[in-house]
């Protein structure tokens, strides 16, 4: 066995004499979900970024906590979907079912966000195991470490290296927004204050502009939602980024990756070559995959993905 270097002991076959039946168990309860409700699959895929890129990759996300204050009530979190969270504990019910106390929530969720790509049309791809769960999970500790639907391309990189994920790691995973859907506050000012000059954002296609604002006038229920991928936004593909091209990035988030000339030539490649896109966010995902991992005797195996042991 070799092990990989500095990332603990994560290995694609961790489980295979402890539950050797893991991945399938887990495969069948997310397509279980995700023929009762599509939006299992942009849930669990957000759910899985956001877990990562606080404390780590250990299920620290779904920690429930009384007092509401647990990682998952943090501001940043409220919009996350439940249909994520109850994917990933409908998928630990069924593996305690086989292999009680085994498998950590962590890896559940790291299986489940991999599962619903390929559901959605994405790529194939396997993911290293051996995570333990958290045993940190506060609110207080998730503001700033998230990136804003604001950020320019330093604020992303920076936030990203932070993770030791590169500008191009940056750009694939971001095309996770090729699924799921946004609420209007997140984007409004794009459409109506975006500066003294120019309500609406010049960057944005003016018909695409005109598309959002019926959608979201400026009186909107808060709880209407917008597809990120106006184009196909049940498909996981490469669309994302031509939509980029066409002045149809949703955020400015998004848009920064085309308007920027540092990033622009990796969002034209993934656009026109949807294999270069699918091989860069399979990397990336392994990569998000190493965040902050406990392994060994750190955390946890939870019996429950909401509670401490």
């Amino acid at each position: 066995m070799v092990v990989g270097r500095g990332e603990g002991q994560l290995a694609e076959n961790f489980y295979s004499s402890s539950c050797p039946n893991v991945e399938s168990i887990v495969k069948q309860a997310v397509s279980t979900k995700f023929s009762q409700t599509f939006t299992t699959i942009p849930a669990t895929l957000r759910l899985f970024f956001h877990d990562c890129f606080v404390e780590g990759c250990d299920a620290s996300i779904m920690i429930m906590s009384p007092n509401g204050d647990a990682e998952k009530d943090a501001q940043d979190n409220l919009s996350l979907a439940g249909d994520g969270f109850d994917t990933v504990i409908k998928a630990k019910q069924a593996v305690e079912a086989e292999c009680s106390g085994v498998v950590s929530c962590a890896d559940i969720l790291t299986m489940a966000a991999r599962d619903v790509v390929a559901l959605a049309g994405g790529p194939l791809f396997s993911v290293e195991l051996g995570r333990r769960d958290g045993l940190i999970s506060q609110a207080s500790r998730v503001a700033g470490n998230l990136p804003e639907p604001f950020f320019d391309l330093n604020q992303l990189n920076a936030m990203f290296a932070n993770h030791d994920l590169t500008q191009l790691d940056m750009i694939a995973l971001s095309g996770a927004h090729t699924l799921g859907f946004s609420h209007c506050a997140r984007f409004a000012n794009r459409l109506y204050s975006f500066s003294p000059s120019s309500p609406v954002d010049p960057s944005l296609d003016p018909t695409y502009a005109q598309q959002l604002m019926q959608a979201c006038p400026r009186d909107v229920d808060p709880s209407i939602a917008i597809d990120m991928d106006p184009v196909t936004p049940r498909t996981f593909d490469a669309v994302y980024y031509q939509n980029l091209v066409a002045g149809k990035g949703l955020f400015t988030s998004d848009d920064v990756l085309f308007t920027n000339p540092a990033s622009q030539p990796t969002v034209n490649d993934f656009a026109n070559n949807p294999s270069a896109f699918n091989g860069a966010f399979i990397t990336a995902m392994r990569k998000l995959g190493r965040v902050g991992v406990k392994t060994g005797s750190q955390g946890e195996i939870r019996r429950d993905c909401t509670a401490f042991n």
